[in-house]
Order: C-alpha cells, then structure tokens, then sequence
C-alpha cells in the first residue's frame, strides 16, 4: 500500500484516536480562537494598565484562584475516573449517584473558597498588592468563586461523555465577552477596576454555561429524578473516593504553591511592576499552553477507559502519539518567541514591558517539557495513584519555595523563571518514570487477552 493508504487505513482501524482527535479539535480550535482573542486583549490591557498595573491585576485573579483551588476537591479528575467505571459496569445509578456526590462536595467548598477570599483579602491587598485601598476588589473578584460552584464536575461530565463542542462554544464566548468588555474598558480610560469586571463577567459566563450544560447531560443520561439518587449506592467505594479526593486536593494545592501562585510570590518579595513582567511572560507562554491546554482533557478520559478494559497497547498508544504532538508544537513556538519575542514585546506592549525577555526565555524551557509530558499526571490518575502524583508535588514544592525564598528577593521575575523551570523539569521527570513503570507492571499482572481498540 501507499503511504497515504495506509494513513487512512490506520486512521479508520483506530477509533480512539479519531475520538481524540474530534475532541481535541473542538478545544484546539476554540482555544486557538481564545488565544488571538487573548492576546489582543492584553494588549489593550497592557497599554491601559501599564506594567505595575499589569501586575496588581494578576495578583488580584491570581489571589483569588488560589483560595479557590485551596478548597477544591479536582472533582472533574474523579467524575472522569469513577463515572467511567460506573458507566462502563452498566451501572448508571451508582454514576448518577457519584455526579452528585461530587457536585454537592464542590458546592460546598465553593462557598467556603468565598468565605475565605472575604476574610482574607485585605491581607491579599496589604502584603500582596501593597495598597489596602483595592481589598473590595479583591473580594469583588471573588464573586467567580460562586459563579464556579459546580463547575468542575460539570466539566468532568462533559469530558467524559465528549460533550467537548460545548465546552469549544462557551470558551469562544468568553474570550469574546471579555475582549469586548476589556476594549471598552480601555476606551472608557476605567483602569484596573474596569478590565477586572471583564476578567470576572467573561469567566462567570463560562463557568454557569458548564454546569447547565452538564445537568442537562445528566438528565439526558440518567433521567430527569437522576438527583434523587440515594448516595448511599457509594458506601462500598466511600473511603477510596475520599482517598482520591483528597490526594487530588493535595496535589492541586502543593501545584498551587510551587507553580500556580508565582505571581503572588513576586508581589510579595519584589514590587508590581516585577509582577508584570511575570504576568506578561505567562501571558506570552499561554500562545504554547492554550493549544496544549486541552489534550489532558481529551487524554484522561481515553486513558482511564483503557486502564478499565486492559488495553495496554491503546494506553501506550495515547500517550506516544500525544507527546510528539505536543511537545513538537511546543518547540516550534518556543523558538518564534526566542526569535522575535523581544520585537513582539516592544511592538504590541510597547518597551516599558522588555526586560520581560530573559525571563520569558528561561521558562520556556520548562514549559516546552511540561507540554511534551502533558499526560503525565493523567497516567497516574488513571492508574490509581493520585498519592503519588501529590509526593511528588511535596517534593517539587518544598524545593521550589526553597529557590523562591532564595532567588525572588534579589532577582525578582528572573529568580521566579529559574524556579518555575527547575521545578517543571524535576516533577515531570519523575512522574513520568513512574507512570512508564507502573504501565509495564500492570501488563505483567493483567496481559490483554487481545490487543486493539475497542469499539
């Protein structure tokens, strides 16, 4: 055969991969949509703010999603994994009864995420901000918190039943209310609080759009009463969800610390206008992560199928074709911004924003690697070892803010990219290892009786 016959011939034979590759399609082009639209919207957010202005917005959306991500439970990874397993036993009951376990866990950490944003943000406008004067609006940022009461497991729900042009259509939505919003802002000359209602009224708008997305996919699954569903159908699995549950807290929260939060340690140790080069930085990193951003979310769910039906071969599969794809886009973008990045800054951010490049620079190296092994943390999920993937993020965190207490209050955003790297390249490392032996020792224990991909 022809090389182009036997492309189509494995293309028809390999209907996981023609799944995700559908999936990752909607979100890739949407997020590729969401990044033009980004970009010029921190444009005119850059040119209306200015760099230290830049940075007390980040600090402000960042604050806030920390404290949120604090409380969360990652209830998407454990509808994904046990909605799975329930589904694929026939067992809808126990699925709908696991959906709304999740959705009423999240809940009510949701409304403790906000609780806290209000207790806590003068300290967030004091030691973080420098200016006690923006406390209202860290609690006004705060309101996405309750906005995003159930949607994380709405989101799980609509991954693992590949509602994934949904989700494409709301991120479009957002992007588009908030560049709108944003223009505006900088039309009108409304400063800080006006791109922060932007930021706030787009997220709200995506975060209720998932989960009535959602209750209307478990309807639709389960039936209209699937809510009535008695929660004592999970006594039996009781103790290994909380045990995920909270291993995937832990995990998120240790992430949160040594990655997540980096601008909050710049604001603390350095100035805003150190936070802006790192909130610019991130921002010009999202041009790699955005596209790569959603292939964890198409990935997890095939990997945590094959681990339940014991194709192996499906499971190495995924995770081979994904990482040259990934970490091939990855590279090349990488290297458009060691090009160009230092005219492109000047250009569209103008020179006050340049001493962003050094930094930008040295993280791009742990970005391209994260992006490459984008799956790493899926593969252990779907194995069952959301503890070890929290080791681990105990190990990478206690040395990161080891760097970050060392490095931030000399070299500020500079110290911060060497940390952010380091640790990238030293987590991944070792998850992936793990996740590579642990498949070879499953398929000792549990050999496929036949190889392929099911149906």
């Amino acid at each position: 055969m022809s090389l182009t016959q036997k492309i189509s011939t494995y293309w028809q034979n390999n209907p996981i991969l023609r799944r995700i590759s559908r999936n990752f399609g909607y979100l890739f082009s949407s997020n590729m949509l969401a990044a033009g639209l980004g970009m010029l919207q921190g444009i005119f957010s850059a040119r209306l703010l200015g760099v230290p202005g830049l940075g007390l917005l980040g600090t402000i959306t960042i604050f806030v999603t920390v404290i949120n991500k604090l409380t969360s439970f990652r209830m998407g990874e454990l509808v994904i994994k046990y909605v799975g397993e329930f589904h694929e036993k026939k067992d809808s009951q126990r699925a709908a009864a696991l959906f709304k376990a999740a959705a009423l866990t999240e809940l009510v950490a949701s409304v403790l995420a906000f609780g806290l944003t209000w207790l806590l943000a003068p300290l967030g406008a004091r030691y973080f901000a420098k200016d006690t004067s923006l406390t209202n609006w860290f609690v006004l940022y705060g309101v996405i918190i309750l906005a995003n009461l159930i949607a994380e497991s709405s989101t799980g729900l609509l991954q693992f039943f590949d509602r994934f042009r949904r989700m494409a259509g709301l991120n479009i939505l957002q992007s588009l209310v908030t560049l709108a919003l944003t223009i505006l802002a900088w039309w009108q000359k409304t400063g800080l609080q006006g791109v922060l209602l932007a930021y706030l009224v787009g997220k709200a708008i995506s975060a209720v759009g998932l989960t009535i997305a959602a209750l209307i996919e478990a309807s639709r699954r389960w039936g209209k009463s699937w809510w009535k569903t008695p929660l004592s159908l999970l006594k039996e699995q009781a103790s290994q969800l909380v045990k995920f549950a909270i291993s995937t807290n832990l995990s998120s929260s240790l992430s949160l610390i040594s990655r997540d939060s980096g601008i909050l340690w710049v604001s603390y140790f350095s100035t805003p206008t150190q936070a802006g080069y790192y909130k610019l930085a991130m921002s010009l990193a999202n041009y790699i992560q955005m596209p790569v951003a959603p292939m964890p979310q198409a990935t997890y769910p095939e990997l945590s199928r094959a681990v339940a039906r014991r194709k192996w071969d499906d499971f190495r599969t995924v995770i081979r074709q994904g990482t040259w794809i990934a970490g091939g886009y990855a590279t090349l973008v990488a290297i458009f911004l060691v090009l160009l990045g230092k005219a492109l800054i000047q250009i569209l951010y103008t020179p006050a924003f340049l001493p962003t490049y050094p930094g930008l620079v040295i993280m791009l190296v742990g970005i391209v690697v994260g992006s490459a092994w984008y799956w790493s943390r899926s593969a252990l999920l779907s194995f069952g070892l959301a503890d070890y993937a929290t080791w681990v993020n105990l190990l990478v965190t206690v040395l990161s803010v080891a760097g970050m207490v060392s490095l931030l209050p000399r070299y500020g955003f500079l110290g911060s990219a060497v940390v952010y790297t380091a640790g990238a390249l030293l987590g991944n490392s070792i998850v992936v290892l793990k996740s590579r032996k642990e498949l070879r020792r499953q398929q000792e224990l549990f050999p496929s009786e036949r190889e392929g991909v099911p149906e």
